[in-house]
């Protein structure tokens, strides 16, 4: 399937799709779902601040436009404000815009002002007043709202509120522009089920802070996402799904499981609908949702999830990728990541198999030799000790160490290790205390129980020191 690129749009009206990607640990396929979701996000437009305020005015009368910059103005503390000051208000100056007005302008609003104060005013003189009375004006000329036609105004004063909150938000959206996310991303665990992804009866904490819990049913969040997508038919929506394979599917999509077939979507040839486990609704999968997953393929457990997936998924394989790696130098001599990776690829495929072989990923981010080094000890080793089982044999021959000396093998024998870990200095020997996690479990520093085939990680590999600073070492791995 061809990935569209994060401008390219999805067409609505396009058949869905369920695809999962699957491979070994490390090919890419979570960072294959981070793209994806790049295509179900829509950057906002930003509204600019004369569309704000064109908005809010477009539907006031005069009055009210007077009373909006009075409003606006108390809120700075300013309770007095003089005819100029409103005339050259953006309120007012958008408004006479609006209305083709450039000519009169203080005239209209001395008319809104007198017409609208009360008649036991001191200070306004006026022939015709409105029933209603907002302003009144002291002795320097300057005119305020008056206390009681504050509680008239909330209306516009909610709408004044909204206004600067908008405004606020679009100023910082122009730093970082708002997104609207059309998908929901998951990752599944042993412990995720229907409730969850689907509807359940959670806890809900009381209004108010009362501290009170009631149980209600809530929508998980693949019902959540498809309810968006059924009031947005024009746009697809997208679940994506990481480590699928991690939860038990049939629980946790439960009757969802057949309405996902893409020929069962609403509008499809074969539609279908079920009533809901908790709420009791009627249910379908909107057809605008697609649903991206990722498989671990190194994951045992996978026979009886693969049957139930099979027909309603497209299997797209991911796999290692060692030509995105780096060449990096070491001791003067290039050390090519992709071929060492490729190397034990080769020989964990005779030893343990194909779904046992490392991604790319283990890899990307070196550059240098300490991060080989670290990759090598924190992450490489431990996973394919786990997949052999910590057979000391078995490592030995994906690292090459069989003929090599113990100074340059990776791994050594945790018996003949003894010797020689005594021979080194208490500084290499921190170096292994310092990275507890790399040492098999029966190694000796974990049970007292010392096999043949028990392993420790070469000190010098640890240290970045002897054999292990140079590159032949690591080209021997090719």
């Amino acid at each position: 399937m061809r990935s569209l690129t994060p401008t390219e749009t999805l067409p609505a009206n396009q058949n869905p799709v369920n695809v999962i990607y699957s491979g070994v640990a490390g090919t890419g396929k979570t960072y294959r779902l981070l793209q994806i979701a790049k295509q179900y996000s829509d950057c906002l437009p930003t509204v600019d601040q004369q569309t704000w305020v064109t908005q809010l005015v477009s539907e006031l009368s005069w009055r009210e436009v007077v009373c909006l910059i009075l409003l606006d103005k108390k809120a700075e503390q300013k309770e007095l404000v003089k005819v100029p000051e409103i005339v050259a208000h953006e309120f007012f100056v958008t408004k006479a815009a609006q209305n083709e007005r450039i000519k009169n302008l203080n005239n209209t609003v001395w008319s809104v002002l007198q017409t609208h104060s009360p008649v036991s005013s001191q200070t306004v003189s006026c022939d015709k007043r409105a029933s209603q009375a907002y302003f009144d004006k002291d002795e320097s000329g300057a005119w305020y709202l008056l206390a009681d036609s504050v509680t008239l105004l909330e209306d516009l004063q909610q709408q004044l509120t909204e206004y600067r909150q908008a405004q606020q938000t679009s100023q910082a959206s122009s730093a970082q522009p708002m997104r609207n996310e059309r998908f929901s991303m998951v990752s599944f665990h042993q412990a995720y089920g229907y409730e969850e992804f689907v509807e359940g009866i959670r806890p809900v904490l009381g209004a108010h802070s009362s501290g009170q819990v009631s149980y209600q049913v809530q929508d998980g969040a693949f019902l959540q996402l498809c309810q968006r997508a059924a009031h947005d038919p024009e746009q697809r929506y997208a679940m994506l799904i990481d480590e699928i394979n991690r939860a038990n599917v049939a629980r946790v999509f439960g009757e969802l499981l057949s309405l996902i077939e893409l020929d069962k979507r609403i509008g499809m040839p074969n539609a279908m609908s079920v009533t809901l486990a908790y709420s009791g609704r009627s249910f379908s999968v909107p057809a605008n949702v697609d649903i991206y997953a990722t498989m671990n393929t190194q994951d045992h457990s996978l026979a009886p999830l693969d049957m139930a997936l099979r027909r309603r998924f497209r299997f797209i394989d991911c796999p290692t990728q060692p030509e995105l790696l780096a060449t990096i130098r070491v001791d003067e001599e290039a050390v090519d990541l992709g071929q060492l990776l490729a190397g034990l690829n080769q020989r964990i495929t005779q030893t343990l198999g194909q779904e046992a072989q490392l991604g790319h990923a283990f890899l990307l981010t070196v550059n240098n030799l300490p991060q080989l080094q670290a990759a090598l000890v924190e992450q490489i080793i431990p996973q394919l000790a786990q997949a052999t089982g910590g057979q000391l044999r078995a490592l030995q021959f994906l690292f090459r160490d069989e003929e090599q000396p113990l100074a340059a093998q990776f791994i050594h024998n945790v018996q003949i290790s003894r010797q020689h870990i005594a021979d080194h200095n208490a500084e290499a020997h921190n170096d292994i205390a310092a990275h507890p996690n790399v040492l098999a479990s029966n190694s000796i520093f974990g049970s007292p129980n010392i096999s043949n085939s028990g392993y420790v990680i070469n000190t010098d590999l640890l240290a970045c020191s002897g054999k292990f600073a140079q590159a032949a070492v690591y080209q021997r791995l090719y």
